[in-house]
């Protein structure tokens, strides 16, 4: 992640600006990590991560989230290449939803952040604690 994001930021110009590039380098890898580091995406890449599921079942296994935020996440997703949608002709309709192979390839990485994220979640909340204390 690190040679990424440097690899983005390595260019200047002689006036010590970001080359112009670099910063579509920058505007292009903000996009993916928006995307990818969404808490929504995160949370549905692990719930797949574990196999297919319908809609219903993400919207039971994901609190907090709305009818409409599974939707647009999905949708999102899916016009990504992360997440592939099938829909079976039954009545009712049913429709699966299972990571793909690109989406698949996310596992790792979003579990090592949140590997880190839970080692070091205190550390987080003590620091936002004294943060607040010195705040104006």
């Amino acid at each position: 992640m690190g040679t990424a994001v440097q690899q983005a930021v390595s260019k200047k110009t002689e006036a010590g600006d970001l080359s112009p590039e670099t910063k579509e380098g920058c505007k292009a890898l903000a996009e993916v990590i928006g995307q990818v580091g969404d808490k929504w995406t995160v949370i549905l890449v692990g719930v797949l991560s574990l196999g297919s599921a319908r809609f219903n079942s993400l919207m039971r296994s994901v609190p907090g989230i709305s009818h409409r935020m599974l939707t647009l996440t999905l949708r999102s997703l899916e016009r990504d290449g992360l997440v592939s949608r099938t829909v079976f002709p039954t009545v009712p309709l049913r429709v699966d939803y299972e990571l793909t192979d690109l989406g698949r390839s996310l596992i790792e990485p979003l579990g090592n952040l949140a590997g880190w994220a839970a080692l070091h979640r205190n550390e987080i909340l003590s620091a936002r604690l004294s943060y607040n204390r010195l705040a104006p």
